[in-house]
């Protein structure tokens, strides 16, 4: 097993961000699979680096990173050190970020050789509003052959509610707890304004109904933050799209921050099971 850890790349708003690559080398060109984080996440988050590993022992070249706006920094990766950054976050800069890292896996730059990486065969995976991303970059960039959205949003402003969008544009930022760091983040008025000022890019369901690419939709049946039915929703726009529940399983597969034990949560193997038979189907 290779790991490639923490490599920095540059994105074009203005601040660096990180990725790992993670494959084992056996000389024969394997498929590349991206990771996208959800919202208040990071590529370390979690048993995230269990998964990158479980993926590239099944054959793929496994790439995760962080956005350049998600409130990490390059000398702290796993914290929100820099709460101004992530309050300047917005859907169109970690779509931007993401094709980012796409140019850098099929440029001279990208630390795996020829022989190993499959630039043709490039697969997205995300998490939660990460999910919405990918499906996203795949309805604008033709690199892109799968992708599995996995307990994801299928409309950014769907659950805005009238009275925070109308607090947020009076006062111009709303403040959101981490449960974890008990943080008070804030989220600035931006990130509304560039959704509705990029509507036709950024409107999920528009673009599931014109994909054309091969989709597999993992959702966890109790999933508390986005529920099942968004998933259900989202497959009847595209019917040949493969809908797999993960039976009982909440928003994020069972796992937690840290994740000290060194085996997958049970949840989360299962979608990892049923994305790798997916990515494998000709």
């Amino acid at each position: 097993m290779i790991s490639k850890l923490n490599i920095v790349l540059q994105s074009p708003h203005g601040r660096p961000f990180l990725t790992d690559v993670f494959y084992v080398e056996n000389n024969q060109k394997k498929p590349i699979v991206i990771f996208s984080h959800g919202f208040a996440g990071f590529k370390d988050w979690g048993a995230f680096n269990l998964m990158a590993k479980a993926f590239a022992e099944a054959g793929f070249v496994f790439v995760k990173h962080n956005f350049s706006h998600d409130g990490t920094t390059i000398d702290q990766p796993t914290e929100f050190a820099d709460i101004e950054a992530f309050g300047n976050n917005n859907i169109s800069k970690e779509l931007d970020d993401l094709g980012v890292v796409i140019d850098w896996v099929c440029s001279d730059a990208f630390p795996v050789d020829k022989n190993e990486a499959d630039i043709n065969q490039i697969y997205l995976i995300g998490h939660s509003r990460g999910g919405g991303l990918v499906i996203l970059k795949a309805g604008e960039d033709s690199r892109v052959k799968k992708i599995a959205p996995w307990n994801s949003v299928n409309e950014y402003g769907k659950y805005w509610k009238k009275e925070e969008m109308d607090k947020i544009k009076n006062d111009g930022v709303i403040y959101v707890t981490n449960s974890r760091t008990k943080q008070s983040l804030p989220i600035y008025w931006q990130m509304y304004e560039d959704y509705f000022a990029h509507l036709q890019r950024l409107y999920i369901p528009d673009v599931v109904k014109r994909l054309a690419i091969p989709m597999v939709i993992i959702h966890g049946t109790n999933d508390e933050t986005v529920p099942y039915a968004v998933a259900l929703e989202m497959q009847s726009w595209k019917p040949d799209a493969m809908l797999i529940p993960i039976e009982g399983a909440n928003h994020v597969f069972g796992a937690r921050h840290p994740w000290t034990e060194e085996t997958i949560p049970v949840d989360l193997n299962k979608a990892i099971t049923e994305t790798v038979r997916f990515f494998k189907l000709q």
